[in-house]
């Protein structure tokens, strides 16, 4: 049998910020209901690929196909309505908002009252301190929960495909499993598929399936999350394997292609 198309496919894309190119020929995929990682350094491109599929940049090459449609140089709005679903860097949640109103503010696309309140309480079985803060103004929560607010925003408009930008970025140790177990229980009891961009290599390998490495704006390395797990490149570089010390540092930035 044929394997099911994709959800998501990029077609060699290059994005810039004015004259900058930030990435470069990236050709990647998310299958239906998987878990996809994108693992590299500050500044090597991940956050301009999401935001190149949810078509806040429009790439300069290349194409965007979301479950079976180009979507590239499309508008934001229309890319949500389609199904997709962005949870951005720092969570970027309305501040001067209540909970509720910021988690109104993820259904604004729909139109099924029934069907949002049902979610509501979906929403309060993965996070129920959300439940205990509805009226309060999201500025004033933690860091933790402005992530689980932000995943729960994105959440509400019922999303085939979940963008998922640096989720364990400034949360302790504790709160980066609480989150990473609640994105596994997602996908697993709703099929959301979900590309994935984390600095948390170990959280990450261990979350996803398939795993695309980038350097510089290009996907140097790609594999199972199992296979990059037991990379010596991966191991050095983004586990702390023991090995690597100063030695492997300075190798790493003069680096310019995998071996």
């Amino acid at each position: 049998m044929a394997e099911p198309d994709p959800i998501l496919r990029l077609g060699n894309i290059e994005s810039y910020y004015g004259p900058i190119m930030a990435i470069r020929g990236i050709s990647l995929e998310v299958a239906r209901g998987g878990i996809v990682a994108v693992l590299g350094a500050n500044g090597a491109g991940k956050t301009t690929i999401l935001k190149t599929i949810s078509g806040v940049i429009d790439p300069q090459k290349g194409t965007v196909e979301f479950d079976g449609r180009r979507i590239q140089r499309m508008d934001p709005d229309a890319i949500v309505r389609l199904g997709l679903g962005h949870v951005p860097e720092g969570r970027e949640v309305f501040p001067f908002l209540s909970v509720r109103e910021n988690l109104m503010m993820g259904a604004f696309a729909r139109r099924d009252r029934d069907g949002v309140a049902r979610d509501l309480e979906r929403i309060y079985g993965y996070f129920p301190r959300l439940r205990e803060r509805l009226d309060q103004r999201a500025g004033q929560l933690s860091g933790g929960e402005q992530q689980m607010l932000a995943i729960s925003r994105a959440l509400m408009n019922r999303p085939k495909l979940l963008l998922l930008d640096e989720p364990s970025l400034g949360l302790s140790p504790l709160l980066v499993k609480e989150i990473f177990a609640i994105i596994r229980r997602v996908n697993a009891e709703e099929g959301v598929a979900m590309l994935l961009v984390e600095q948390n290599a170990r959280m990450a390998l261990q979350t996803a399936q398939y795993g695309y490495v980038l350097e510089v704006g290009r996907i140097v390395m790609a594999d199972s999350c199992e296979r990059l797990m037991h990379s010596k490149d991966i191991q050095e570089f983004y586990l702390g394997a023991k090995e690597a010390g100063a030695r492997g540092e300075r190798r790493w930035k003069k680096r310019k292609t995998w071996r």
